[in-house]
């Protein structure tokens, strides 16, 4: 695994973590900070797919 989707792993994760911080506390601006997080996480992996081939 490159570095590139690693750290789209974990972007994604952390995102959900966020998105759903968010959803718990009622806190749209988190919620949203973790979804764009999860979709940045999932553009970088893709690099990182790209780049391994």
């Amino acid at each position: 695994m490159n570095e590139d989707k690693l750290k789209g792993s974990l972007d994604q994760v952390k995102g959900e973590a966020k998105e759903q911080w968010g959803k718990a506390t009622n806190d749209r601006s988190t919620e949203t900070e973790g979804k764009l997080d999860k979709v940045k996480g999932k553009v970088q992996e893709g690099i990182g797919k790209i780049r391994e081939s």
